[in-house]
């Protein structure tokens, strides 16, 4: 007992400058278990966590080495348990919004306009304080947002619109474990989604209001930005050049955005650490090239640290008008810590700087752990990070070994070799990273990702980005269009590789849903891989590689049936997916596709015949058959009659109001009630796993017939009108 003590101690101790880095990884597994209880906890649940933790680390404090140290850890990740579990709950409670119960409309919706997303055919709104026709305001949400299309007014942030509009809830997962769009709405304020007919009439602007405020002023200077590009660069060029110069991912057609997807560039629309060090990095070598052709200044004072506070400066206004994400607001933590320890003369860019900046992004808004950005962006900065700081020591211990040598390469030779060697290290590391990420959310990867980088990245570097910002300081003048011009050479470039690369044989693998075990282990292996220095880092293969074994458990359901009742698929014996209509629910059909690893929509008519083997259709319905269990789809009551006295599994699709004998029957109410309906079926059993019995009962979850705590709240404080922030009559 005592050996291994001892041994646990020494790995404990001899790294003991490593453990500031897994604070975040404490935030994070905290934030997960409170984003995985079925019910809502208390505000204490998370601060007794935090107290046990203080507590035990205190009392630690008298026991002898060498198991005080060893307890001290444990100690601390309680600690940090309980403040990722208090974030998020905080979090929760500061962001309850009303959700809309149903869907209403056509009817007058009437708002203010907080943001405007361009789209390649219209706009979409955000609007705020929104006042609908028809609807209390208790049950008003305080934000929605609106698709326009069409012929449109000009109005701008801050402007006081008028539509007619018909509205929704926010959507639930289209199938169990999906990505939950009602939790992300939550999160961001949203309580209803929907679309406009016809034209919005300004009932005012916002000059006329009391005041337009600093977040409406930088929105409406982005709309502006964004429409300078686009007029300047009409198709396809502008609607890339506003992703990477305003954010707008958006603008940019389906066609170039799948293209680079499967090339792998997809990057490039996510202002991240790429677009904001590009920047940071002109205004920093610009400046300071400037300054030093200036003797008299650049002799006689720091013009190095100038550059690096005028580089903060551009890239914090750059972030503003790219709408500040969250792998933008990363990226400009990270940058700041390197570029004030430019100042300071400190060395900038560490693994520690990367987990102060995880550790302010995941106390701000802790939902981001949940989402594929904050995932794959912080995977690939550690990454780099981790093989920078191995590649640094090595090549340290091999330039004394070897006392210096230099190779006999001229000098342009030995920078566009080490410039090549960089981005293919940086793409292949960055794309090792983040594939367990993009597996599990996108259920794809872009097998020449590297080809395509290898190209891609030089060209946006050297030459994009630079016109990028060049644009920014001549749009001053109204001479923007010169330097876009420019700027979409490079572009075109750009969009030719993607072409290319994405239409190479085999150029995408789809992968079927992973399931979240497998993304745990990868992800703490890789933890364990990167913020370890010493050999037993290496022990974090392990969990990796029984992450990876999960894609070969991968269980994709046998029968699914939406929410709505509208699309069934069934799995063939071909292990395919076969849908019941092609032309309905199509976001659903394609999340489901895309879930099974699936290229080709393939259908079978439920009224008409079928492709899969023992199924059975007729005008009222289908039966199912495998060797142990018969499944009947009823498409009308009439069928229920022989159906639920022949069949193990009964799902009607419309309300099942008399006694059905069978084991498992699901009518149009439990659709209703509990969304899209995943079946297993195997020799011994029938699983059934619904949306929101995967989800739990929390705030976001949408529950037909059951009011929200915001709404409850609301009726019970007696909310009216004049509550609410006044604005014109509609």
């Amino acid at each position: 007992m005592g050996g291994n003590t001892n041994i646990l101690y020494d790995l404990v101790l001899r790294e003991r400058d490593r453990w500031v880095l897994w604070l975040p990884v404490g935030m994070g597994a905290g934030i997960c278990l409170y984003f995985q209880l079925p019910e809502e906890p208390a505000i204490w649940a998370g601060l007794l966590v935090i107290i046990s933790g203080i507590t035990a680390g205190w009392t630690i404090r008298t026991v002898a080495r060498p198991v005080s140290h060893v307890l001290m850890v444990f100690a601390i990740a309680v600690t940090t348990i309980g403040l990722g579990m208090t974030a998020a709950k905080l979090r929760t409670l500061n962001v309850e919004t009303i959700v809309l119960q149903k869907s209403i409309g056509p009817t007058n919706v009437s708002g203010r306009i907080e943001r405007i997303e361009t789209f390649p055919a219209g706009v979409r709104v955000v609007l705020v304080t929104p006042r609908i026709s028809g609807l209390q305001p208790y049950r008003t949400p305080d934000r929605l947002t609106l698709r326009m299309r069409g012929m449109q007014s000009e109005y701008w942030p801050g402007d006081w619109i008028k539509v007619r509009a018909k509205l929704s809830p926010p959507s639930p997962p289209a199938t169990p474990g999906g990505f939950d769009f009602q939790r992300q709405a939550f999160f961001r304020g949203i309580g209803a989604v929907g679309f406009a007919f016809g034209r919005a009439t300004v009932i005012a602007s916002a000059n006329d209001t009391n005041g337009e405020g600093g977040a409406y002023i930088i929105a409406r200077l982005r709309h502006h930005l964004t429409g300078l590009i686009t007029t300047a660069l009409p198709g396809p060029q502008g609607g890339l050049a506003a992703a990477l110069m305003t954010g707008e991912k958006r603008a940019v057609d389906e066609k170039t955005v799948q293209n680079l997807r499967d090339s792998g560039l997809a990057h490039l629309l996510s202002i991240s650490g790429l677009h904001v060090g590009l920047v940071a990095g002109f205004v920093f070598a610009a400046l300071r090239f400037i300054l030093a052709l200036l003797p008299f200044v650049g002799l006689r004072y720091p013009i190095k640290k100038w550059a690096a506070l005028a580089a903060i400066l551009g890239a914090f206004c750059y972030a503003l008008i790219a709408g500040a994400t969250l792998p933008t607001q990363r990226a400009f933590l990270m940058l700041s810590i390197a570029l004030i320890a430019v100042v300071l003369d400190r060395r900038g860019i560490s693994m520690r700087s990367l987990a102060w900046a995880a550790i302010v992004v995941l106390l701000i808004q802790p939902e981001s752990l949940l989402g594929p950005s904050f995932q794959m962006s912080f995977a690939a900065v550690m990454a780099l990070i981790a093989v920078y700081e191995w590649v640094s020591s090595r090549s340290q211990a091999r330039n004394y070994a070897l006392g210096h040598e230099r190779s006999g390469l001229p000098v342009w030779a030995r920078t566009a070799g080490f410039y090549i060697a960089g981005v293919a290290l940086t793409t292949l590391v960055a794309g090792l990273a983040t594939t367990p990420f993009s597996a599990f959310h996108f259920n794809r990867f872009a097998d020449y990702s590297l080809a395509a980088n290898l190209i891609a990245v030089p060209i946006t570097a050297l030459w994009v980005m630079p016109w990028a910002v060049i644009a920014f300081i001549m749009m001053t003048f109204g001479l923007e269009a010169y330097a876009l011009q420019a700027m979409s050479w490079g572009l075109d470039l750009v969009m030719a590789v993607a072409e290319t690369v994405s239409g190479w044989p085999g150029s995408v693998t789809l992968i079927p849903a992973m399931s979240d075990w497998g993304l745990i282990a990868i992800s703490l292996g890789m933890i364990w891989l990167c913020l370890w220095q010493r050999h037993w880092r290496f022990w974090g293969v392990v969990p990796v590689a029984i992450g990876m074994s999960s894609v070969l458990f991968i269980d994709t359901p046998d029968l699914l049936v939406d929410g709505k009742g509208q699309v069934i698929a069934l799995r063939s014996e071909s292990g395919d997916l076969r849908f019941s209509s092609l032309v309905q629910s199509t976001h659903t059909r394609k999340t489901w596709l895309r879930r099974a690893g699936q290229k080709d929509m393939l259908g079978f008519n439920p009224r008409r015949g079928n492709t899969i083997q023992n199924l059975d259709c007729d005008q009222s319905g289908c039966l199912y058959r495998t060797r142990y269990h018969t499944l009947a789809i009823a498409h009308t009551p009439a069928a229920l009659i022989e159906d639920c006295w022949t069949a193990d599994v009964v799902i009607s699709l419309s309300p099942v109001r008399r006694y059905c004998p069978a084991d498992i029957v699901i009518d149009r109410f439990d659709l209703w009630r509990n969304g899209t309906h995943a079946l297993w079926v195997t020799d011994n059993e029938i699983r059934v796993s619904t949306v929101n019995s995967e989800r739990g009962d929390r705030p976001w979850v949408l529950r037909p017939g059951v009011l929200k705590p915001g709404i409850s709240k609301a009726i019970a404080l007696n909310t009216s009108a004049s509550t609410r922030q006044a604005g014109p009559a509609p």
